[in-house]
């Protein structure tokens, strides 16, 4: 299938590892023109380089930016003034018991995974506007949905991700801009394997199982019961961000193996 997104600018926020760079490879083979973005300049040029190893032709370039400050999106701005499709993943999770979690780090979780979307939808949003044509994707969770008791500052984000994608495609009514939000599972990115492998080390038991327990015991509605590929979070974001996903707008679309029961 044709999906054509061709010479398309794509900006993918937090995508030199895991679940970003993933998407930003699916849309680098589709012809997409990919920025990356990292908080490192050193890991970019990396990622950037990396990429064009995995993808022939790709178009690459990449901003280094902390995008969870008004600072670090204004510089992205600056170097990447206009794109067609935005795809906010940037985002960090850290399992803290709720009353060891500090106003700090509700606050610090909240610029990263929720201020860092607004801020770049709220400057790219007009753009697509005019030119009739867009497409935003908020990277959420099924933790938006379940929130989950280990984490629950970051499940608060995942949620509110879920509102603002809901609002902006409202507001996006009549337009060729759709904004989406999708909610992956657990997913065998670098940070979530090394939590795992710490976890596994710690209880002196081997990756397989600390994998097979999580499911039994931390997930156990999941149809999957596994991991997640990244590169299967990403088919789907790059089908939504396609011109063939153009009655797609609104949505919250799960890519989480079976955890969420409910069936709407």
């Amino acid at each position: 299938m044709d999906l054509q997104l061709n010479s398309k600018i794509g900006l993918i926020s937090g995508s030199t590892v895991g679940i970003g760079f993933a998407i930003a490879t699916e849309l680098a083979r589709e012809g997409v023109r990919v920025v990356l973005n990292g908080r490192s300049q050193e890991k970019v040029d990396a990622a950037v380089v990396r990429l064009k190893g995995l993808v022939s032709g790709a178009q690459v370039s990449g901003v280094a930016a902390d995008l969870s400050t008004e600072a670090g999106c204004q510089a992205l701005f600056a170097a990447c003034p206009q794109v067609d499709i935005l795809v906010n993943n940037l985002g960090i999770f850290d399992p803290v018991p709720f009353e060891s979690i500090p106003d700090s780090e509700w606050q610090r979780f909240f610029d990263t995974n929720v201020m860092s979307g607004v801020r770049l939808a709220r400057y790219y949003l007009p753009a697509m506007k005019a030119k009739n044509w867009g497409r935003i994707v908020f990277i959420s969770s099924e933790s938006g949905i379940n929130t989950p008791g280990e984490m629950v500052h970051y499940g608060m984000t995942k949620s509110a991700q879920l509102a603002i994608s809901r609002g902006l495609a409202q507001s996006c009514a009549g337009t060729g801009v759709t904004v989406n939000a999708v909610l992956p599972g657990p997913t065998r990115s670098e940070g979530v394997g090394e939590f795992f492998g710490k976890l596994a080390a710690e209880a002196g038991i081997s990756l397989d199982e600390m994998e097979r327990r999580f499911f039994a015991e931390g997930r156990p509605t999941s149809i999957l019961k596994r991991m997640i590929d990244p590169a299967e979070v990403a088919a789907l974001v790059t089908y939504v961000c396609s011109p063939r996903a153009a009655a797609t707008t609104g949505a919250a679309l799960r890519v989480e193996g079976g955890i969420v029961s409910s069936i709407c």
